[in-house]
């Protein structure tokens, strides 16, 4: 151990540990989950301390030498050299100050060893307030996750659904409502459904996205920005656009991105619509493969690994029911977020490292469920076509066909007569209607059904 002073005095801290006092004094008064915050997370902290070095740079406040050591140490963090030194726990002080003076300590201790003096406070977190950083990081991780993960798996999710659409749209089906036997569709038009789900959830959270990089970096302590320069903000967005692609701008009110919590909590909601779209795709995969011979049986998933330690053969739906709890996880992860988004008193909020944490487990978690869900699942399902067929045949609400011809009282008692007797409704309706055959054929061919409209 060795010994470290701060502004409350001294306390010992491991050797070999990069960070100093303040971190040691937060992993000493958080033991709660022992869950450190998300890497991710603590990545866009050293991404908000390297554009805060290179703009203080450029405004004439820290020397060269200084600002090449922060970048170097700063970019070291990012590259992931040093995940083991940021261990705070999530569940922190609210407003994720433990977080940023463990960057700040951890970049003073690698910048110092370019044989110049580097402090946390007065040269890392120079123009800086936890209290601006940390929801900047925020938006800032929650921003390219979006973009660099969470987008492209459900790209990818929707193009696997509109394959195998295209691949399945001869395949008719009897269709349900209530889990009971509704009018027929076609698979592509049920996928259909999945597919337009998904887009729609890309182009909701793309809309979030849009408010999430509006940046609080600037506002310092309260949103007044005081001992940030002047073009502080406008430099600090500049630097982290070209540093990850994407168009931040400061907020255009920067004491409500301290005071409040509303993108993140936007997005959050979007999350959990996206997750509701998981849960009823996963539900649906289930259904459909139930059995193979006492359920529905209309798809084989595939076989990946076996389903019981006691039951031999047995082969359970794995990745929709991990699909399914992955979802349920983030609309319970959306429900703290919205109780810590509304806890924010005056000009700060208090529960912002809960925010962080649980926006980027979101994201991991509906991330690699979509990728799962269209790579494991949806691409590799067979059709058990032999078990869709004889059911749509005896569908006795095939009979809706003749609604227009017959009424719906004589519709309504043959299809009672065809169910009861477990007879094809067009062998029933030759019998009970004056319509012959032919007709018969052209009106109840589920295949044309599925186009609408009225039969003729």
């Amino acid at each position: 151990m060795r010994i470290e002073q701060d502004s409350m005095g001294t306390l010992e801290v491991p050797e070999e540990a990069l960070y100093g006092a303040q971190t040691q004094r937060a992993i000493n008064n958080f033991p709660v989950s022992h869950t450190a915050m998300p890497t991710a997370f603590v990545h866009a902290v050293a991404r908000i301390k390297l554009a805060a070095a290179r703009s203080n740079f450029q405004l004439g406040l820290l020397d060269e030498q200084r600002a090449r050591a922060i970048e170097t140490a700063a970019t070291s963090v990012i590259d992931g050299h040093h995940n083991d030194q940021f261990p705070i726990d999530v569940f922190q002080t609210g407003s994720g100050t433990s977080t940023n003076m463990n960057v700040n300590e951890v970049l003073a201790t690698l910048a110092s060893r370019e044989g110049i003096e580097v402090t946390p406070n007065d040269h890392v977190n120079m123009g800086q307030s936890s209290n601006d950083v940390i929801p900047t990081a925020i938006h800032l991780s929650a921003a390219v996750a979006v973009t660099q993960t969470l987008r492209p798996a459900l790209v990818a999710l929707q193009a696997t659904i509109d394959r195998r659409a295209g691949e399945l749209k001869h395949v008719v089906k009897t269709g349900r409502t209530h889990l009971m036997d509704a009018m027929p569709l076609r698979m592509d038009q049920e996928l259909g459904a999945w597919s337009s789900q998904v887009g729609q959830s890309i182009e909701r959270i793309d809309s979030a996205l849009e408010r999430l990089c509006r940046l609080a970096q600037g506002g310092t302590a309260v949103g007044t920005g005081i001992n940030a320069p002047e073009g502080f903000a406008e430099l600090m967005a500049r630097d982290l656009s070209q540093q990850t692609g994407l168009s931040f701008i400061p907020n255009d009110s920067l004491f409500a991105s301290l005071a409040s919590q509303d993108a993140a909590v936007e997005l959050s909601g979007q999350l959990k619509g996206l997750a509701c779209v998981v849960m009823k795709i996963a539900n649906d995969l289930r259904w459909m493969n139930s059995g193979p011979l006492a359920g529905l049986g209309e798809i084989e998933l595939e076989a990946l690994q076996p389903g019981s330690s006691i039951m031999p053969g047995k082969v359970n739906p794995v990745i929709p029911e991990s699909a399914a709890q992955a979802a349920a996880q983030v609309i319970g992860l959306d429900t703290a977020i919205t109780v810590a988004g509304q806890s924010g008193n005056f000009q700060l909020n208090v529960m912002l490292p809960l925010i962080a944490s649980n926006l980027l487990t979101s994201i991991t978690l509906m991330s690699n469920t979509a990728l799962l869900l269209g790579e494991r699942a949806i691409a590799t399902f067979k059709v058990r076509d032999g078990n869709l067929q004889g059911p749509l045949a005896r569908n006795p609400i095939l009979v809706t066909a003749l609604n227009s011809a017959i009424g719906y009282n004589a519709a309504a008692a043959i299809a009672k007569k065809a169910y009861q007797a477990g007879r094809p409704i067009i062998d029933v309706a030759e019998e009970e209607t004056e319509l012959d055959r032919a007709t018969l054929e052209r009106l109840l061919d589920p295949a044309v059904l599925t186009r609408g409209g009225v039969p003729q």
